[in-house]
């Protein structure tokens, strides 16, 4: 014994009206398929995308000239050549401090300064501006 598949189908003024009320805030979509006892998950999804105007109001459309599509251009080849250029500045960055690790191991002696301490002359250098403030 096999059951007997049950298709349902609805009337487009009640397609619209369930729309309708979808749309308005009155019923959600899980609500609307609880009170008109609608089968389906996809059911009400469907008729919100063929007779909804949900779908009117969500499209944002661009009106630009043409000189702003090749400035767009324009900046995206600039932008891709600086991060380029900025790549291969870091590889070269990257080499040149290999470079001179391997020369101090081999050497014995540091060839790179510390850059985390203040040096001797900066730290003289120092101004008090509160004395201008003051007077």
């Amino acid at each position: 014994m096999y059951k007997q598949r049950i298709f349902h189908r609805y009337s487009l003024a009640f397609k619209q009206k369930v729309v309708s009320e979808i749309e308005s805030g009155k019923l959600s979509i899980s609500e609307a398929m609880k009170i008109y006892d609608i089968t389906g998950c996809g059911t009400i999804s469907q008729w919100l995308k063929k007779f909804g105007k949900a779908h009117l109001m969500n499209k944002v459309i661009r009106i630009e000239m043409k000189d702003e599509k090749d400035k767009i251009k324009e900046l995206e080849q600039q932008k891709r050549a600086l991060e380029s250029a900025l790549a291969q500045a870091q590889l070269k960055i990257i080499t040149l401090e290999s470079t001179i690790k391997v020369l101090e191991d081999e050497a014995g002696i540091k060839l790179k300064k510390r850059t985390d301490t203040i040096s001797s002359h900066a730290a003289y250098e120092t101004v008090d501006f509160t004395k201008d403030i003051i007077q």
